[in-house]
């Protein structure tokens, strides 16, 4: 009977570094094959994303390029804003006062009456930025509030009446042709508080701007859960802010107007986290941009420094804003001597305030 022995034809140095090799270009390959897997699902996801904006922008957004404005263009607006001396001409207090027809004027200087009471605030949806969470129940006292954003023809009465100087993007102090019934823009949250106080209110706060806009059943946008490009001037399906009567069925559910997109309104809150925020501390301060050299001032090249001033929120979206950023719940912010073609405002005031201004002040 013939014995069988197994054993190991032994290999050659050779022979073992081949092997070794193989071994490890097999792991490389499925080390990378992962990693493109992933790298394809991520981008997926971001295809995803992009598709589901792209679906509400309400307009061609190969015509995107036409409506941006270049880098930089609305900083060097600010500064014309804040810096520049321009000749006025303005309106005389009998121009002013003719506008608009005595019913019209009475319609936008209506305030809506909001409840005491608890109303969801904030949002726990996933997609949302951090400083939007987390979802949590608020409650406020009985208020007033606007029922439209403030036009650019009532700035007009502030700035005759007040002596106030006027938006920058008016022509000789003067509101473009037809243009007296969008929302006033190119006013810094100083010239909104200082509206708001001139005609006996004063700027909202984010509780009581996002429970006017809301309601109290925690509802996305003014309207319900499910954007509606018919209901709001968003993402550039304008390309430029709208009346603020051109909206009715975005009314919000105390009927509130344009609540939704057009402009973003400055509330009388600083830019803080809510509480149980997982949002990083950074987030909220304010940073300045700072050229450390004479060179880094050459080449514009700045570092955001920290300092103790804090941002002011915004509400709202706007005309540029993507979709998401027209929830009821969202928070934008900036800086409160920040002015831009996409910063209004409106005001609030307590139950027991008054809410126009006098014509005979």
């Amino acid at each position: 009977m013939a014995l069988t022995t197994n054993y190991r034809v032994p290999q050659s140095e050779g022979a073992r570094q081949q092997r070794k090799r193989y071994l490890t270009a097999t792991l490389v390959t499925c080390v990378a094959a992962a990693m493109i897997g992933g790298a394809i699902h991520v981008v997926k996801l971001g295809s995803n994303r992009m598709e589901e904006m792209k679906s509400k922008a309400g307009y061609d957004l190969a015509e995107m390029p036409s409506k941006i404005r270049a880098a930089g263009e609305e900083l060097q607006r600010q500064d014309l804003h804040e810096f520049a001396s321009r000749t006025v001409v303005g309106y005389s207090i009998d121009e002013v006062d003719t506008l608009l027809p005595a019913d019209m004027w009475a319609d936008l200087d209506a305030l809506v009456d909001i409840p005491a009471g608890e109303f969801i605030m904030g949002t726990d949806f996933a997609r949302s930025n951090e400083e939007n969470k987390p979802q949590h129940v608020a409650t406020t006292d009985a208020y007033r509030i606007d029922k439209y954003p403030v036009t650019n023809a009532q700035y007009a009465r502030f700035v005759v009446r007040a002596g106030h100087r006027p938006p920058l993007n008016w022509e000789s102090g003067k509101i473009r042709q037809g243009q007296e019934l969008q929302p006033v823009t190119m006013v810094s949250w100083y010239d909104a508080s200082r509206y708001c106080q001139f005609v006996g209110k004063r700027l909202p706060t984010e509780k009581e701007w996002e429970k006017a806009a809301r309601g109290s059943d925690g509802r996305r946008w003014p309207w319900g859960d499910t954007m509606d490009v018919q209901r709001l001037n968003t993402y550039y399906n304008v390309g430029s802010a709208t009346d603020v009567t051109r909206y009715p069925q975005g009314a919000s559910p105390y009927g509130v107007m344009d609540m939704s997109g057009n402009v973003n309104e400055w509330m009388a809150d600083d830019f803080t986290p809510y509480e149980g925020s997982a949002a990083p501390a950074s987030l909220f301060q304010g940073k300045v941009a700072v050229a450390n050299t004479p060179h880094d001032q050459a080449m514009k090249v700045v570092d955001l420094v920290p300092t103790n001033e804090r941002y002011k929120v915004l509400r709202g979206g706007s005309w540029k804003s993507d979709p998401f950023s027209s929830a009821a719940y969202h928070r934008n912010y900036s800086w409160p001597h920040y002015a831009s073609d996409f910063f209004g405002f409106r005001c609030a005031a307590d139950a027991a305030q008054t809410s126009e201004i006098s014509k005979t002040e």
